[in-house]
C-alpha cells in the first residue's frame, strides 16, 4: 500500500512499501527491479526508419505558393451539388471547329 507522507524527490510526495515481500524474503523485489533489463539494448532497423518518414517537416510557403494551395483548397473542398454534376454530365460537346451556316 501506499502511505501518504510528505517524501522528498519522490513526485507526488508518496512512499510506496515493499510490495514484493513474500514471508519476509525480497524474492520478488529483484524482479521488479529488472524489468528495465529487458528492454532491447539497440535501436533496430524499424524504429530508424519510422524516425525518418515521421520526422516533422515545418514548409513555410511564399506568398504565391500560399495564394496557389489557398486555390487548390477550394476546389477540392468545394460543395458538391446535384445540379452541377447534372450540369456538367449534360453539357454540349463539340468536336473540332463548328461550321458556320452561308
Amino acid at each position: 500500500m501506499a502511505n501518504i507522507e510528505e517524501v522528498p524527490g519522490v513526485f507526488g510526495g508518496v512512499k510506496t512499501e515493499d510490495v514484493g515481500v513474500v514471508n519476509g524474503n525480497n524474492e520478488n523485489v529483484s524482479n521488479v527491479a529488472n524489468v528495465g533489463a529487458n528492454l532491447p539494448a539497440k535501436v533496430g532497423f524499424w524504429n530508424k526508419l519510422k524516425s525518418v518518414l515521421f520526422y516533422p517537416i515545418k514548409v513555410e510557403l511564399t506568398p504565391y505558393q500560399q495564394k496557389i494551395e489557398d486555390e487548390i483548397n477550394d476546389f477540392l473542398y468545394q460543395e458538391v451539388t446535384w445540379t452541377k454534376v447534372k450540369d456538367f454530365l449534360f453539357q454540349e460537346v463539340t468536336f473540332g471547329k463548328k461550321k458556320e451556316n452561308l
